[in-house]
């Protein structure tokens, strides 16, 4: 494992990545708190990117997908979560640095076998590993990383971290099915939406609270906060990636418009708005499956984007979202004035305002 005794942290790096997180950036008092996120943060972070695998000399095919992947960075917003939460107590050591790295792992696991169910083409703004190396590679190099995360884990031996690890990843399997099996159903409930989003995204960040909570010594009272400050967080994070699908900058968040649709993912804003308006029905039916590159394509997404204002879905998801990051925010009430503390109320808002 590559030392740490002698990293340095780049502040003005990390922020900028921060700022991805927040699309006011013209806000100033939250800049400013982004800025003081990422002062907090930089040496964990800095430890946390020394930590993460990489490649041998004689690096597998498999190894070689996994890497491309990591490599492509991403906001960290997992990672920095348990140390945010580890600083909430004794601080950042060894067994929380291990448990930063593993969930980022489990993360990218998910992502990579995501691109292969979804047939998709590109991730964080690069072609997808499955385009680089194939199908079966993009497989087992999720595999490969659920396996390195889960001795990350053990190697830590935070008590009942690995257990709830365990779980966490069960949970995430079966919303994964739950969603599979309304792919290019549009009968799908808020319900419904509620049980896959709790499982696929908002478990991980739940778990991530709990490791680092667990790793600083937090009391099981304490955990249970911070597990529900996740828990709101993680259904935050995916209303404004479900608004972001429809209405976002494809510069900015690296993806297509109306990629989930055509994938057969109905998100927050359509459902809400399928149920206010039955003319909807028959063009969505069109885009599931299609090609977003043509002109009808374009035209049909405008007729949609259409019907989401006049419906109000769009603010209605934005609603959520500040919502759950204000039940986030507000689960932390009870805990004890810090630095840490003050930095996972930005975390919290600077999540609903991001433009990728």
């Amino acid at each position: 494992m590559p030392t740490t005794a002698a990293v340095q942290p780049d502040p003005p790096d990390l922020l900028r990545r921060l700022q991805s997180l927040c699309r006011g950036r013209e806000l100033g008092a939250l800049a400013a708190r982004l800025a003081g996120l990422a002062d907090l943060v930089a040496p964990d972070v800095a430890r946390f990117e020394k930590t993460v695998p990489s490649l041998r000399p004689e690096a597998s095919a498999v190894e070689r997908g996994a890497q491309h992947l990591v490599d492509l960075g991403g906001k960290r917003l997992r990672p920095i979560c348990v140390a945010l939460a580890a600083r909430l107590g004794t601080g950042f050591d060894e067994r929380a640095l291990q448990l930063a790295v593993a969930v980022e792992m489990v993360h990218a696991a998910t992502l990579l076998h995501d691109d292969v169910v979804d047939v998709g083409d590109t991730r964080r703004g690069a072609p997808a590993a499955r385009m680089i190396f194939g199908n079966a590679v993009s497989i087992f190099a999720g595999d490969w990383l659920l396996i390195d995360a889960l001795k990350r884990v053990r190697k830590a031996e935070v008590d009942g971290v690995l257990e709830r690890l365990l779980d966490v990843i069960e949970e995430m399997i079966l919303a994964e099915s739950l969603q599979l099996e309304r792919r290019g159903r549009l009968d799908t409930t808020q319900a419904q939406w509620f049980d896959i989003v709790d499982g696929k995204t908002a478990a991980l960040f739940r778990w991530a609270m709990f490791a680092g909570g667990k790793a600083g010594g937090a009391s099981d009272a304490e955990c249970e906060v911070l597990e529900t400050y996740g828990r709101h967080l993680g259904v935050a994070f995916q209303a404004i990636d479900d608004l972001l699908d429809l209405a976002g900058n494809p510069d900015e968040t690296g993806k297509a418009l109306f990629t989930d649709l055509r994938e057969g993912k109905l998100t927050y804003p359509l459902i809400v708005s399928l149920g206010r308006e039955p003319a909807l029905e028959p063009l969505l039916r069109d885009i599931i499956g299609a090609d977003e590159s043509t002109p009808e394509q374009h035209r049909q997404h405008q007729r949609v984007l259409a019907i989401l204002d006049a419906t109000g879905s769009l603010d209605e998801c934005r609603k959520l979202a500040l919502d759950h990051a204000a039940r986030a925010k507000d689960a932390l009430a009870g805990m004890p004035p810090s630095r840490a503390k003050d930095a996972l109320l930005t975390v919290a808002d600077a999540t609903v305002h991001r433009p990728s």
